[in-house]
C-alpha cells in the first residue's frame, strides 16, 4: 500500500532529524502532532542536501547534488520516490502548496557551496542566507498557516528574519570548521584569521536585530506552531548568549555547544513562558 510507504517515508524523516539535530527534533515535538511530520520532512530534505555539499568529500558532490535535485523533481512530477526522504518531502510540498521557487532557490544556494568559498559583499552574503535559510523558514511557514495566504503574507518577513538569525548563529558557531575544513568565509569584510571583539560584536548585533524582528512574528503564529517555534528560538538565543560570552579567539578554535542539561532548562523556561502567556 502506498499509504504504508508514505508513513514509512515520514518516519525516516523523523529519524534523520533526531539523528542530526536533537535540538531541532525536540522543538518539532513541541508542535501540534498534525504538522510534525511535515516539518520533519522539510528538515530531512534540507539536511540531506546540506550534507552532500558539506560532508561527502570522498564522492563527486556535483553529481550527488544534481542527482538529488533530479530525483526530487521526478518525485514531484510522478508523486512517488523510492528515496523515502524525497517521497515524504514531495507529499508535504503538495499538501501545503509550497512554492517551487523556494525549493529551487534553496538548491541553488547549496550548489554555491560546492565552489564558492568567500562572500565579499553584503549583497552576496544576504543572497546566500536567503537561499540557504530564509526560504526554509518560508517552507515551514507554509505548513504553519495551512493555506491561509493572508497570514502567510503577514508573517513571511518575520519567518525570514528567524531563518537569518538561525543561519548566522550557525555561521558564528561553526567558524572553525567552515574556515579550516571547508575553506569557507561567509561574513564579508571579516578577517577570520584574527577575529577581533569589534568584528564579533558587529555580527552579534546583526543577529540580535534578526531575533528581535522574528519574535514579533512568533507571537502571531497559529497555536499549533507557536510553542515549537518559540522553543527553537529560545535554544538559538541561548546559543547566541554563549557565543557572546566566548572570547573571539576561542570561537576560532572550538565549536560552542549547549549541554543537554542546559537544553532541558531552556525548554522548561520556554514552557513556563508559553503556558503563562508571557510572550
Amino acid at each position: 500500500m502506498k499509504q504504508l510507504f508514505d508513513e514509512t517515508s515520514f518516519n525516516c524523516s523523523k529519524i534523520v532529524t533526531k539523528k542530526y539535530s536533537t535540538s531541532f527534533s525536540l522543538a518539532v515535538k513541541m508542535l501540534s502532532p498534525k504538522i510534525r511530520e511535515a516539518i520533519f520532512s522539510i528538515y530531512a530534505f534540507v539536511r540531506f542536501a546540506d550534507e552532500i555539499v558539506d560532508s561527502f568529500h570522498d564522492y563527486d558532490k556535483n553529481d550527488l547534488i544534481n542527482e538529488f535535485e533530479h530525483d526530487y523533481n521526478k518525485a514531484y512530477k510522478t508523486g512517488i520516490s523510492l528515496n523515502p526522504i524525497l517521497n515524504g518531502f514531495q507529499l508535504t510540498v503538495k499538501k501545503y502548496n509550497i512554492d517551487d521557487v523556494l525549493i529551487q532557490t534553496f538548491l541553488k544556494s547549496m550548489k554555491l557551496d560546492l565552489n564558492k568559498t568567500k562572500y565579499n559583499t553584503k549583497e552576496e552574503y544576504n543572497s546566500y542566507i536567503y537561499g540557504s535559510a530564509d526560504v526554509v523558514g518560508l517552507m515551514c511557514l507554509k505548513v504553519f498557516v495551512d493555506g491561509d495566504n493572508d497570514k502567510y503574507e503577514k508573517l513571511k518577513n518575520y519567518a525570514m528574519s528567524l531563518g537569518s538569525a538561525f543561519q548566522k548563529v550557525n555561521f558564528l558557531r561553526d567558524l572553525k570548521d567552515d574556515y579550516e575544513l571547508l575553506n569557507r568565509s561567509y561574513f564579508p569584510e571579516i578577517n577570520l584569521k584574527s577575529l577581533d571583539l569589534n568584528s564579533k560584536n558587529k555580527i552579534i548585533e546583526e543577529i540580535e536585530h534578526d531575533f528581535k524582528e522574528a519574535y514579533k512574528g512568533i507571537k502571531l503564529l497559529p497555536i499549533e506552531a507557536k510553542f515549537g517555534v518559540y522553543t527553537a528560538y529560545i535554544y538559538y538565543k541561548g546559543l547566541l548568549k554563549r557565543l557572546k560570552k566566548t572570547p573571539s579567539e576561542k570561537i576560532l578554535n572550538t565549536r560552542i555547544r549547549i549541554s543537554n542539561p542546559v537544553k532541558i532548562s531552556l525548554l522548561a523556561r520556554s514552557f513556563v513562558v508559553f503556558k503563562l502567556n508571557l510572550m
